[in-house]
């Protein structure tokens, strides 16, 4: 079994706090466009992580890579989507917050 990398998995929890806030908070059935734009911009900022596979979550990073006003989106969006991912997304939670 390969293993997936630290960015990869990263990129994929993103993507599912995104989808969970934009389908319930903002009742979307698929990315309305500033979600999409999120999505894109955090898989962009991902890829080009100065610290790449070293990194640590992006909240206690000494480099603040995001723009004030995606990362007040990506904040809101985790606040929302992060304690609803056990209903959601039950196996991606406890990928993220309890096998880390």
């Amino acid at each position: 079994m390969k293993k997936t990398s630290r960015i990869e998995n990263e990129k994929r929890i993103v993507e599912v706090m995104i989808r969970i806030y934009c389908r319930n908070k903002e009742g979307n059935i698929v990315l309305c466009k500033s979600c999409s734009e999120l999505l894109i911009y955090a898989f962009d900022r991902l890829n080009h992580c100065p610290f790449g596979e070293n990194k640590s979550s992006c909240k206690n990073c000494l480099v603040h890579c995001y723009k004030p006003l995606m990362r007040m989106q990506m904040r809101t969006v985790m606040r929302y989507a992060g304690p609803r991912m056990i209903i959601y997304e039950p196996f991606e939670f406890i990928k993220h917050y309890i096998l880390r």
